[in-house]
């Protein structure tokens, strides 16, 4: 993993064949962003599972931010960016695992990066957990022959649980979640509308905008921080497009409803770690070879 550290930090990897790797990741107080260029040089075909073990981080990806305490499990993406944040001295183990171990279609995968995996009553969940954090926090004692094993099977049960989380808790979902769901299903298809207010999307839902914004809260974000992530994402990927040279960046900007180019790149440096104009030339063929 590459990224753009903005504080003091120390990272210990270690790979076995199988393309399971390893880190312990030690840091004080900052930011490590995952940005335009760490996307781009990176082989994208891994997915993080992080347990904290010292002191807790923010971690944001894909719309959604979740705090992440000692002994907690979360994952994220390598194919997208993503920031993890701390306001003290912190400590994780962090098992990049090929897309391939946790099953998932993409669309679900989304779904679950940035999220805490918690058993919240559910037996099987909890002890597919506990499994996985205990074999995770006993790698680094493992005997240097077992460990390539230990590594596989420490994937595997993070595989088998989150499997679980997208069973037991995700599909058994609250009418708040289905409304949640639909609503941003409908947002997805007007992103390019500048008009698109939280005012509008209440309207639209015959709801009141204090309860959408509660329905937004619930999933650790706001409305117009859900818009904006979902319109930068799309405008991301036209410019990483093989024919992006050919539209300019005001263009792009304006097809996904921002009105201000200069806003538009300011948010998109904020989220992205480059410019509009950088994330284009990084991800452009010539680039990319």
């Amino acid at each position: 993993m590459t990224a753009n550290v903005k504080s003091s930090q120390a990272s210990v990897m270690t790979q076995w064949d199988g393309g399971v790797r390893i880190a312990t990741e030690a840091s004080g107080p900052g930011t490590i962003v995952h940005g335009a260029e760490d996307v781009a040089a990176g082989s994208r075909t891994h997915i993080l599972a992080r347990l904290q073990t010292e002191g807790e981080v923010r971690l944001s990806q894909d719309g959604r931010s979740a705090l992440v305490p000692v002994g907690s499990l979360v994952l994220y993406d390598t194919a997208r960016p993503f920031k993890l944040a701390s306001s003290a001295q912190q400590k994780a183990h962090v098992l990049a695992m090929p897309r391939a171990v946790l099953r998932l279609d993409e669309s679900t995968l989304r779904n679950v990066t940035a999220t805490v995996i918690a058993g919240d009553g559910d037996v099987p969940l909890a002890a597919l957990t506990a499994l996985a954090v205990r074999l995770v926090e006993e790698l680094a004692a493992t005997d240097p022959a077992l460990r390539e094993y230990s590594a596989r099977a420490a994937a595997d049960a993070i595989g088998c649980a989150v499997t679980q989380y997208v069973s037991c808790c995700m599909e058994a979902r609250q009418p708040r979640q289905l409304l949640w769901e639909r609503i941003t299903a409908a947002i997805q298809d007007r992103l390019g509308d500048p008009d698109l207010t939280p005012q509008a999307i209440a309207d639209h839902h015959h709801i009141s905008v204090r309860y959408l914004q509660v329905l937004f809260q619930q999933q650790g974000t706001t409305v117009n921080a859900w818009v904006r992530s979902r319109r930068l994402e799309a405008a991301g990927r036209d410019l990483a497009r093989p024919d992006a040279q050919r539209r300019s960046v005001a263009a792009v900007a304006a097809k996904w409803g921002f009105t201000n180019t200069s806003h538009f790149s300011r948010a998109f440096r904020e989220a992205f770690g480059t410019s509009p104009m950088k994330w284009r030339t990084a991800n452009s063929p010539q680039a990319v070879r």
